[in-house]
């Protein structure tokens, strides 16, 4: 989900994706990957604080990057994108899966 042309689009159609494959609220898994940069992947981290995420960082292979997997109870599709533009703004040169 790296930055669309139109995002407000985007967001639209996830959302009405995510209404027809879950019932709300459900369990959710975000992906992102961002260079390996210790604030950065705390910064994503502290998005979901106070949630009860499982979250789980894997550097990759030669180390520049870091994917973080974020599997968390949400409650609504629209607090699923919430999270997303979240973490967006806050970490600069984020991609989200």
């Amino acid at each position: 989900m790296d930055t669309p042309a139109n995002p407000e689009a985007f967001y639209n159609n996830l959302k009405e994706k995510l209404y027809d494959t879950a019932i709300w609220p459900s369990e959710y898994l975000y992906k992102f990957i961002v260079k390996t940069d210790l604030l950065k992947i705390k910064t994503i981290e502290s998005v979901f604080d106070n949630m009860g995420a499982v979250i789980k960082t894997i550097p990759s292979r030669k180390g520049n990057y870091t994917s973080v997997s974020i599997n968390v109870v949400m409650q609504t599709p629209e607090s699923v994108i919430v999270k997303y533009k979240e973490v967006g703004s806050q970490v600069e040169g984020v991609i989200s899966l």
